[in-house]
């Protein structure tokens, strides 16, 4: 196992009707912006619950945060957290959400220019101070309510960002909230949690045990609800079992001490840019093509990936690193995603646009190994265009 530092401070807050408690989490002299997306939260009455549970507070409303929130948006409300004198920030949504949250949550304190907050990569953003902000999830997927990290979109691109300071003080975690949310949207959240647990454990082998058997914990229960929870919406078993494997799969949990490919992320973000295809979506296209172009490199967890997930044990290696890449495209399609980009209308004379976009962004080396050169990148996204 590789050394590593582990630290988050967020306080999860778990379960049905626990919307009240924020009259306890919240600070009592607050002056609060609540952040959110589309009218939804205001259609399902979640909005008017988490204002109702808030007490007599100074509350501020900012919508419309878009599915990949723009910097155009963000920054308007940095204006308003300054103009109002905003001291607390929550965010009730989605990924989205929540990563455009703690943008504001940075930018409003930000010394110097704010564009320069989204080019500092897997660095951390050198922050000395930002506001406050807490999370009220309503859809499961990207982890954001218990991490430190945000994408912003920006100049046509995709910016990955992250403070230590802007982990949320707490998250509520209640599954009712997702009951009326569109199949679609839970499958690629689905897709999402998978690809963030296989982007931490089909690396490298390093000796962690814990880990691993965490990540194929997570894994082996999405392939038994995936199906249940997108069927059945309002089944609460299966329901809270995705949402706290969306959380636990990018926390840092199962990310501690050992390597890390994040190649899907990174190419997805280029294909959500320039053809509008959902994230989730993007990854369960590529990461079947990427594990077909790194499985020389990845061969040894691969091989575990198929015992310990799909059962497979018998004949060749080859054979059963293919069999393991087709059962995980299968079950992405059993979530109703087509894994192919000629059904997004992306054709192989596209994918030009995508590499230099790559090759601009320094992103020439990709995997836990620097092995994904831009050569390769190609060759993946041309597999990936079916």
């Amino acid at each position: 196992m590789q050394n590593f530092d582990y630290y988050n401070p967020t306080q999860i807050v778990f379960g049905k009707d626990r919307l009240s408690e924020l009259d306890n989490l919240v600070p009592v002299d607050a002056k609060i912006l609540i952040t959110y997306g589309a009218n939804s939260v205001k259609k399902y009455g979640t909005l008017s619950k988490v204002i109702e549970s808030l007490k007599g507070r100074e509350i501020v409303e900012f919508g419309g945060i878009e599915p990949n929130p723009k910097y155009e948006t963000l920054m308007k409300a940095v204006s308003v957290v300054k103009n109002e004198k905003i001291d607390f920030l929550l965010a009730v949504g989605g990924g989205s959400v929540m990563d455009g949250t703690k943008f504001i949550s940075i930018a409003s304190e930000f010394e110097g220019d704010p564009t320069t907050i989204l080019h500092h990569g897997f660095e951390p953003v050198p922050a000395k101070k930002t506001i406050p902000l807490a999370t009220v999830v309503t859809l499961p997927a990207t982890g954001s309510e218990m991490n430190c990290y945000g994408v912003v979109s920006f100049n046509g691109g995709k910016f990955v960002f992250y403070s230590p300071l802007t982990f949320p003080k707490f998250s509520i975690l209640d599954p009712t909230l997702t009951f009326t949310l569109p199949k679609k949207q839970i499958a690629n959240g689905i897709a999402d949690t998978f690809i963030h647990t296989v982007e931490q454990y089909v690396t490298q082998p390093v000796d962690a045990r814990f880990q691993d058997r965490t990540a194929e914990g997570i894994l082996k229960t999405l392939i038994e609800i995936g199906v249940k929870t997108i069927e059945n919406p309002e089944d609460y078993g299966t329901r809270a079992n995705f949402m706290w494997c969306a959380t636990n799969a990018l926390n840092g949990l199962i990310g501690a001490g050992v390597p890390q490919d994040w190649t899907t992320h990174l190419i997805g973000h280029e294909l959500t840019a320039f053809f509008g295809i959902d994230h989730g979506t993007t990854l369960a296209i590529l990461q079947p093509s990427v594990w077909k172009h790194t499985k020389d490199q990845k061969k040894g967890k691969l091989l575990q990936y198929a015992d310990r997930i799909w059962g497979l044990t018998e004949g060749e290696p080859e054979d059963i690193i293919e069999e393991a890449i087709n059962k995980t495209r299968n079950f992405f399609e059993t979530l109703g995603i087509n894994t192919k980009l000629n059904s997004y209308g992306v054709k192989s004379e596209d994918i030009d646009d995508v590499i230099n976009a790559l090759r601009q962004k320094g992103l020439t080396a990709l995997s836990e190994t620097g092995e994904v050169s831009l050569d390769v990148s190609r060759k993946i996204l041309e597999d990936a265009v079916g």
